[in-house]
């Protein structure tokens, strides 16, 4: 990027610069006084090399020099350094990001893209009647789906120490320097960045699934819990406001998933324990804090019997408070609450076995559902209301009765997943077993699908008490029979779906769902009624074969008549999941981005034929090459009609924390992730969508030669696989154990096996970023050839079609973290010199070609031009991470070099931390 920043960006990026150098500062201070001077000055000169760097004053190789050889035990407070300076930086670029979005407010500009104002104001425009806004919002649904990710190891004190960093950066800001408490927050500030230099970035005991569990639920206490609700009342009364006559979302549209604890796709550390573990602490956590608001509303609402009326449902539940009547006799409101309080405690020792901490012992009798609870919180909400205490009702009340109806007695919906290899092989042993047939293997797929389908039509289980399976059975059967015994304690949104991986075929489903019935999920029904399941069969359709075969598999499917009953059952709805990951790795980004498409336009077409309810679930990882990008930005690039009000995404990595840590990103994001389909189902509806270009075939020629490019270098290439475990880290994210998950599916060397979150790790550690992008400037370049009109044609495309600008703009952002210079680095690792020039000579020649083709189509000067905030964000972070991949580099070398100590191997699990940090979306 270059120097020729505008004097109004630079003013309006001023108070960021100062941020960024007054924490460093303060960072630099305490590194001074704690590990001494000598320290202190190296990290200086190495921070002062790096910026020079940076503007291009001297060499790229002045950082590495040094570097070269310093002492292991140097280099640990090097690292440690330079994560802690892109940590502070992140949270000064937050605090920017909030500081310009007030000033835009302030100033009284329309609302930005991507907020519900804007979103408001376009649904306002349209004019819709709310009769067609029902219908479309019908069953409506988006839900963020945690998920697991090795290099998101932050411990806890971390997180605690940015948020009061976060702040006291806000609150001195607001100050003048001779205030009386300008000084003490500085010395506040001093006194966090001390804890946290002297608070281990991260843990050094192995991660576990456990461990990742808590992670996840770590997110509500930091924001979810306050924010998700709170966005789900104003949604509604929004949308209510304009059509009143509707009754718009019955239900919450924004609950959260998690597959924290339920995938066990390759992940042999998911059992039975761990599905109720999850369950449970998730459950836990939620009735803990309902618990504790209704301490709180029992202290607060002390409104006198002798001054308000209470309704009689109010009075009734007054009477099964506190059992000695004279305890607050003329206070209505406290009784009530501590009545419900009873009830919820009883219903919680239920559930969990155990009393929470504000719980009561008592004899109440406990809730059946969650809705019983909110039916005794509305009739004190409604009797407040009648006595002219809405104000009070709209405060504590309001936020607890809203967090009941989001989260239930379950917080946050657990997927199970599995291989359908894993299926069959279990399916093959119960069919044998009970002598329903010997050899399931060796059948035809339509010979398995009427097999499938008349098991699921009888009630006859096909085991008996006695029955001997082998170790995965009995483990798969565990889990299922877990997730029942979770279902039927905490409710059916608890779990309510069951993930195929690779599925390729409609016996795929049909195994996933007799091991449902097996389990007794899954109703058969009687002769006269149909089959129902509370847990819902989904499809995840990952490489690019099964991506164009997903929709003839889903009509296939439903055509079988008892699984079709099976989806009336459950009001019409299908769910499918896309796999972002796998197809990219398999096919490369253009050609996966591409089949995901024209996936998405095939399977709309088949519920439109069909009847059913579509709803997709987009299994995006952080990174571009994972399905990364904007959420907003690739929600509105969606065909018509593949959203209707509804969808999920996964959310995991860096992004996690980079989007929920803190109460105003949280908040910005989620309105983001909801405001995109909002806008993509009133742009169906009001047929906006109708001036993109006809999609049909329109890139498949382009798709298919960046998909002959990829495959040229990823699975054409002799040594390839070798060139890429010597040139990156992905050998130690398995064997530094980062993450419960092991590294591949299979043990084997191919790149098929590898799973995608340390494939596409790997390549952004060591700075390729090779998995969004490599490709797409051969496919381009080809198809343009010397035709002048086929260029013109893609820029038609990339002004006009939301999926092609897309694409582009999400490439550009992933190619602009990339740095050749850095990866030729890690190249030199490769001990084949011969195999190490081919490769990276192909990688360059394909970089340098996709720069080239973007400028040429966009017309854009640079790769971020578009995108002038993520631009700033380069330009002041990443300076710190030339000083971390060096180190990396050189740890790696001698890790490989048989210096296994455990210094080394924490140095380069620090530095996976720190770039992945940076980075922000590195997997």
């Amino acid at each position: 990027m270059g120097e020729s920043r505008t004097v109004q960006e630079q003013e309006a990026t001023r108070p960021l610069r100062e941020d960024i150098r007054f924490l460093g500062g303060i960072l630099g201070d305490t590194i001074r006084d704690h590990e001494g001077p000598e320290v202190f000055d190296l990290i200086e000169r190495v921070r002062t090399e790096a910026f020079a760097v940076r503007r291009e004053e001297v060499e790229r190789s002045a950082v590495a020099d040094m570097l070269d050889g310093t002492p292991t035990e140097v280099a640990i407070p090097l690292i440690r350094a330079f994560s802690y300076f892109v940590l502070l930086a992140n949270l000064a670029e937050d605090i920017q990001r909030d500081r310009r979005r007030a000033a835009h407010v302030s100033a009284g500009e329309p609302p930005q893209d991507s907020s519900l104002a804007a979103t408001y104001a376009k649904l306002d425009a349209a004019a819709l009647d709310g009769s067609t806004v029902a219908e479309v919002l019908t069953d409506a649904l988006v839900s963020p789906v945690i998920t697991a990710h090795p290099t998101e190891t932050r411990r806890r004190t971390v997180f605690d120490v940015q948020a009061k960093i976060t702040e006291l950066m806000r609150l001195r800001r607001r100050l003048e320097p001779g205030d009386p408490g300008f000084g003490d927050s500085e010395r506040q500030i001093r006194r966090e960045v001390l804890t946290l230099w002297r608070t281990a970035l991260i843990r050094l005991a192995r991660l576990r699934i456990q461990d990742e569990i808590s992670v996840g639920l770590r997110y509500y206490d930091l924001t979810l819990y306050e924010v998700i609700p709170a966005i789900n009342a104003q949604v509604r009364a929004a949308l209510r406001s304009r059509w009143p006559d509707a009754e718009l979302l019955p239900c919450p549209i924004l609950r959260p998933g998690s597959w924290i604890g339920g995938d066990r796709d390759g992940n042999p550390y998911v059992t039975a324990e761990v599905v109720h573990t999850a369950a449970e602490q998730a459950s836990a956590y939620a009735f803990g804090r309902y618990l504790d608001e209704l301490v709180d509303l029992e202290k607060s609402l002390s409104q006198s019997a002798r001054l308000v009326p209470v309704t009689p449902a109010v009075a009734a539940l007054a009477e099964a408070g506190y059992p000695d009547a004279a305890v607050f006799a003329d206070e209505p409101y406290r009784r009530a609450l501590h009545a419900i309080r009873a009830r919820l405690s009883a219903t919680a020792e239920l559930a969990l076995g155990e009393l929470p901490e504000s719980g009561l012992d008592t004899t109440a009798a406990p809730y059946a559902t969650p809705q019983a609870v909110l039916d005794d919180l509305d009739a004190v909400d409604a009797s407040m209301r009648a006595s002219g205490d809405a104000l009070l009702a709209d405060d504590g009340l309001a936020a607890l009765r809203h967090a009941i109806e989001t989260f239930g007695f379950h917080l946050q919906s657990l997927d199970l997943r599995q291989n359908s290899e894993v299926h069959e092989q279990v399916v093959t042993e119960l069919l044998a077993w009970s002598g329903a047939h010997t050899d399931y293997p060796s059948l035809s797929e339509a010979d398995r699908v009427d097999l499938l389908a008349n098991e699921l039509r009888t009630r006859r289980p096909l085991l008996g008490p006695y029955a001997q399976l082998s170790e995965l059975a009995t483990k798969e059967l565990g889990v299922l029979r877990a997730a029942k015994e979770v279902i039927d304690t905490f409710g059916a949104a608890a779990i309510p779906n069951y993930v195929i991986s690779m599925c390729t075929s409609v016996s795929d489903m049909l195994e996933a769902a007799l091991l449902l019935k097996e389990a007794g999920i899954l109703d058969p029904g009687t002769a006269e009624g149909t089959p129902s399941s509370p847990v819902g069969i989904v499809p995840l359709f990952e490489t690019i074969e099964d991506l164009g075969a997903g929709a003839a598999t889903l009509s296939e499917v439903l055509e079988v008549p008892v699984y079709r009953e099976l989806v009336a059952a459950a009001g019409m709805r299908q769910e499918v999941m896309l796999g972002y990951s796998d197809s990219n790795k398999d096919g490369g980004y253009l050609a996966a981005n591409w089949a995901l498409y024209r996936a998405e336009l095939d399977l709309v077409e088949v519920a439109r034929k069909s009847g059913i309810r579509l709803r997709l679930f987009h299994g995006r990882g952080g990174t571009v090459g994972r399905g990364g990008g904007r959420s907003y930005d690739a929600i509105l690039a969606q065909p018509a009609g593949a959203v209707r009000g509804s969808l999920r995404l996964t959310e995991q990595g860096e992004v996690i924390a980079a989007k929920y840590s803190e109460q105003g990103a949280a908040h910005r994001n989620l309105e983001s992730l909801l405001a995109g389909p909002l806008e993509s189902t009133l742009r169906d509806v009001v047929g906006h969508g109708a001036d993109a270009p006809p999609a049909d075939h329109r890139l498949d020629p382009q798709a298919a030669r960046a998909r002959a490019a990829y495959a040229r270098l990823v699975h054409d290439t002799p040594g390839f696989v070798e060139y890429f475990r010597q040139s990156t880290p992905v050998a130690e994210v398995g064997d530094l154990n980062i993450g419960s998950r092991p590294a591949s599916r299979k043990p084997t060397n191919s790149v098929a096996d590898l799973r995608a979150i340390p494939w596409v790790m790997a390549w952004s550690q060591a700075r390729v970023m090779l998995p969004g992008w490599y490709g797409t400037g051969t496919a381009l370049e080809e198809w343009v050839g010397e035709d002048p009109q086929r260029l013109a044609r893609l820029t038609e495309l990339y002004q006009r079609w939301p999926f092609f600008r897309t694409v582009l703009s999400n490439l550009a952002q992933v190619m602009a973290k990339s740095d050749l210079d850095i990866a030729a680095r890690y190249a030199d690792l490769v001990e084949d010199a011969t195999l190490r020039a081919q490769i990276f000579g192909m990688i360059r020649d394909e970089h340098a070609r996709t720069i080239r083709m973007y400028v040429a189509v966009t017309g854009h000067d640079e790769l971020l031009s578009d995108n002038p905030s993520l631009a700033e964000s380069i330009h002041n972070r990443f300076p710190y991470l030339e000083p971390l991949n060096q180190l990396q580099v050189d740890l790696l070398r001698r890790l490989r070099g048989g210096d296994d100590s455990e210094l080394v191997k924490r140095g380069i699990l620090l530095t996976m931390n720190g770039l992945a940090t940076a980075l922000r979306n590195s997997g």
